[in-house]
């Protein structure tokens, strides 16, 4: 196999490569998830050149922070901590180059080492038939921190994963950071999503971060309830969720390009089955587990 290569050398602050050409590289023993969080740039930082074609950058001190990004004068009021401590954390970040339109993505998806090297994998996406899309050109990229490592790190394009689970526990009569819990499961990973708006479910806009655990989509869809397998795509509020302080639970399925969403009142009603109730327990069983 060929992987692409982003050597991170102790006597440079940032090196770069190009998404196109390949490297060979030596394994060593079992891969194991390595945590990253997301790390949105548009609220605190304007990138000072774009390139003009694909690459990748890693970034391990402030000069080099300072030297690629100038510093918004106006943050986001919402917007995460700009600050990184490079004594723990590096900057990845990749570049797919300038397209011509709107509806390009690319995005890491995941990260995994051994005993000698990281892989960061990472897929893009280009505008689906029939999709609306706007100009002028866009230049999409996606930067994640990482913990601090000497190991070289490898990037691996791969196909992107449309299958995966969204559980969620809400209350918006409750403050502090229990109320709003939200995870993804796929079968690379599990991501949480932070201060997840009640009503607000595009998690595209969300700050995130992996867990250091194993993401089993394939398992936890043969929980799911044939009544909402039923739904094929659609929509279904069962109760009154978070119509006074007793919250609600969020469930989205996705599959390809077909997106199930369930909303279910933390109370027993008379809408739901009995299926439904071991469902909403089995999702709050989970995330009782994912965040410890």
């Amino acid at each position: 196999m060929k992987k692409i290569i982003l050597a991170l050398f102790v006597a440079l602050g940032i090196s770069s490569c190009s998404l196109n050409a390949d490297n060979d590289y030596q394994s060593c023993g079992d891969y194991s998830n390595v945590t990253f969080s997301g790390f949105p740039l548009e609220c605190n930082y304007t990138i000072k050149d774009m390139p003009a074609t694909p690459m990748a950058v890693a970034i391990k001190t402030q000069e080099k922070m300072d030297s690629f990004f100038i510093k918004n004068t106006n943050p986001c009021p919402t917007s995460v901590n700009p600050t990184i401590d490079f004594t723990k954390n590096y900057l990845i970040g990749i570049f797919s180059g300038p397209k011509p339109t709107s509806g390009y993505e690319i995005k890491i998806s995941s990260i995994v080492e051994n005993s000698c090297e990281i892989i960061v994998q990472y897929y893009e996406k280009e505008p689906l038939p029939n999709e609306e899309v706007n100009t002028p050109a866009t230049n999409p990229y996606d930067f994640v921190l990482i913990p601090k490592t000497d190991k070289p790190i490898y990037l691996n394009k791969v196909s992107q994963s449309k299958n995966f689970v969204v559980i969620g526990s809400y209350s918006s009569q409750c403050t502090g950071s229990d109320c709003q819990l939200f995870f993804n499961i796929n079968n690379l990973n599990v991501i949480q999503y932070f201060n997840v708006v009640v009503g607000q479910y595009d998690f595209s806009k969300y700050n995130y971060q992996t867990l250091n655990k194993k993401g089993d989509y394939s398992e936890f869809v043969k929980m799911i309830p044939t009544e909402i397998l039923n739904l094929n795509g659609g929509t279904k509020t069962y109760g009154s969720p978070d119509s006074a302080s007793q919250g609600g639970i969020y469930f989205e399925l996705s599959q390809g390009n077909k997106v199930t969403k369930v909303l279910i009142d933390s109370n027993n009603t008379s809408d739901q089955s009995q299926e439904i109730i071991t469902f909403k327990k089995a999702i709050k069983d989970k995330i009782a587990v994912l965040r410890n």
